[in-house]
């Protein structure tokens, strides 16, 4: 029997999958985008940009910001009652209105 791929971005065609108007590669500015330690930040996997890309478990959730780490940032996240520890880099984040 052929056994199937387990990887990374394992059934996510339909959660990873950009709007026809949206396709292509993101605007500089999402790379450019600057947060300090306790802003909030929303996860929002952009598909087109595979560096930095947090696991897709963590898609749609919000999260602060704990520190930095090289060009990515520590976000702290709770999943139902644990806090879990999330690298990305800002082009998949949003910064969220406190």
């Amino acid at each position: 029997m052929v056994q199937r791929s387990h990887g990374f971005r394992v059934k996510t065609r339909r959660l990873l999958r950009k709007h026809p108007r949206h396709r292509g590669m993101p605007p500089v500015t999402h790379t450019l985008l600057e947060l300090k330690e306790g802003d909030k930040a929303a996860i929002v996997i952009d598909p087109s940009v595979h560096k930095g890309m947090p696991h897709r478990r963590f898609q749609g959730l919000t999260g602060v910001v704990v520190g930095k780490r090289g060009d990515a940032y520590i976000l702290q996240v709770r999943v139902g009652d644990k806090m879990k520890t999330v690298l990305s880099r800002p082009e998949h984040l949003r910064k969220m209105e406190q």
